[in-house]
């Protein structure tokens, strides 16, 4: 049964997630889609697909390349200013990943950004997989990047806090045997009271994404360990970004 409040609904739509996160990283970002683009070798034109694109920072550069790119996400807020972006190569919707999307249509997909993993049952994760398959032409090409759940386990820094632009953060992480926890205290003058968020992320491993690529016609073909595309080490490597083809 899927949660009718899921933490994600209301954080990715918040001001603060998008400071929080994205107003750091655009270089690396940049550096890591470059060094993809040229592993992978698209055709000029390629169609491609952002799953989960959040405001779009992902598929915009993409466009830029000449490539056709289409970016979906559940948050409304996020697709809102995405859409400002938007242009003939460049097409944003408002949609939940675990439900068909376009069928046979994409010569490529990705999933950046640990932006998987949110949801409460491995049912729901299979369907999200099973909507990126379909979406894909045979022999398309599948990008997740997510974390690394035994380097995770072992570099949890458990409190820190942040100050951005005056808004005060406060973050404590914890995990348990299934999942990542962050709970993230928002103080800002502009708030009556701090806002309070507590995200949860699911401990995949590799084994777990190749079982469940294979179910949905996904064969996974590399596996690295960080955005500079290094080998993947299951225990130093800060990332897990599987490329799959669909067979």
């Amino acid at each position: 049964m899927q949660d009718q409040h899921p933490w994600y609904k209301e954080w990715f739509n918040s001001p603060y997630y998008h400071q929080l996160y994205f107003k750091r990283d655009e270089k690396e970002a940049v550096a890591f889609i470059d060094k993809l683009i040229d592993y992978l070798k698209p055709s000029p034109h390629s169609l491609m697909l952002d799953v989960a694109c959040g405001r779009g920072r992902h598929s915009i550069y993409l466009a830029t390349k000449g490539f056709d790119v289409t970016g979906f996400d559940l948050s409304e807020g996020s697709i809102k200013e995405a859409l400002k972006h938007e242009k003939e190569n460049l097409h944003f919707y408002q949609h939940d990943m675990r439900l068909p999307f376009w069928i046979n249509y994409f010569d490529y997909a990705f999933n950046f950004f640990t932006s998987f993993g949110y949801f409460n049952t491995r049912r729901e994760h299979e369907n999200s997989i099973r909507t990126i398959s379909q979406a894909l032409k045979m022999q398309g090409y599948f990008t997740l990047d997510y974390l690394n759940t035994p380097y995770a386990e072992n570099h949890l820094v458990h409190q820190s806090e942040k100050e951005i632009y005056g808004t005060h953060y406060i973050i404590t992480k914890w995990c348990d045997e299934t999942h990542f926890f962050k709970k993230i205290i928002i103080e800002d003058e502009a708030l009556k009271e701090p806002l309070e968020y507590t995200e949860k992320v699911t401990k995949f491993s590799l084994g777990d994404f190749t079982e469940m690529f294979a179910s949905h016609d996904l064969q996974v073909k590399e596996v690295f360990g960080d955005y500079n595309l290094g080998t993947y080490d299951v225990k130093k490597s800060p990332r897990l970004i599987v490329i799959a083809k669909k067979k």
